[in-house]
């Protein structure tokens, strides 16, 4: 069981789970010797799934994403969202009509979850985004209510990169990240459980031009000198609350002691010049 402890002069908390200690890391043991849970055929190695989209039956093949608990909880809710049967393919390879079913999961999922407390979902994509597993999944924890969430809330909308009829993508000045992207509806005071199926569609298209627009640029030779030698990686998650976004930041840079020390960040790609070079990007 989750043990969230607070600091003692401020409103921010840790939680202790000592059960993340033993989930896998198949980058450093191979999934060859392993077995990824998350390929179809193996649904017996997963917990019961607790949301399938597709055919066939519960737990079996025939599912195109499929929902779990983790085995490794971080909170007393925590749960897998498996985007696609196939071992490589991520959001800004599929077709798009299986990104629209994986942000369907992701909405039945926030829904279900959000009598149960705060719902945030995310993904880490790639070893350096914190990825254990290269199957592409994304996760939803729900944190109890009473724990103060020290999270951003929805930036003005600077540095426009698309849009389309509901949503728009802007690299915000307050960016922390080089070349993070937010995704924000045109929409105030909704949140993420409240998109209706057009919203849906929208959401989708519009979150994998962002990915494929930053695949593109973490590919460019003068984006390389930023990194080392690695695939693409990125985190993004999804506001929690009312006014909700989704913040995408590609892992490109590295925090180190003057960061962890004073709490600032250090962004070395102004986001204006972030949103010219994303916009000129056609996909």
């Amino acid at each position: 069981m989750a043990k969230f402890v607070p600091d003692i002069k401020t409103q921010r908390w840790i939680i202790i789970s000592q059960t993340r200690f033993f989930r896998p890391d198949e980058f450093i043991q191979s999934a060859a010797a392993v077995g990824c849970p998350f390929c179809e055929g193996n649904e017996k190695i997963t917990p019961p799934e607790v949301l399938r989209i597709g055919e066939g039956e519960a737990n079996n093949k025939g599912w195109k994403v499929r929902v779990v608990p983790n085995k490794f909880p971080i909170t007393d809710i925590h749960e897998v969202i498996i985007h696609n049967p196939d071992h490589q393919k991520d959001l800004e390879d599929l077709d798009i009509n299986d990104v629209i079913l994986v942000i369907t999961a992701y909405r039945a999922r926030f829904k279900a979850n959000s009598p149960n407390g705060q719902v945030m979902i995310f993904c880490n994509h790639g070893e350096l985004a914190g990825a254990s597993l290269t199957h592409p999944h994304s996760q939803l924890v729900v944190i109890p209510r009473q724990i103060n969430l020290d999270a951003l809330v929805r930036e003005p909308v600077m540095n426009l990169v698309d849009d389309n009829n509901f949503f728009v993508t802007y690299c915000p000045d307050f960016s922390q990240w080089p070349y993070e992207v937010w995704v924000a509806p045109k929409k105030n005071g909704t949140t993420f459980g409240d998109i209706n199926d057009d919203e849906l569609k929208d959401f989708a298209i519009i979150l994998q031009k962002a990915l494929k627009r930053l695949l593109i640029k973490y590919n460019e030779p003068t984006t390389k000198k930023l990194r080392s030698d690695t695939p693409f990686a990125y985190n993004f998650y999804i506001h929690h609350a009312k006014d909700w976004f989704i913040r995408i930041i590609p892992r490109l840079v590295h925090r180190a002691g003057f960061e962890l020390g004073t709490g600032l960040s250090v962004n070395i790609i102004d986001p204006t010049e972030a949103a010219k070079e994303l916009k000129k990007i056609k996909i």
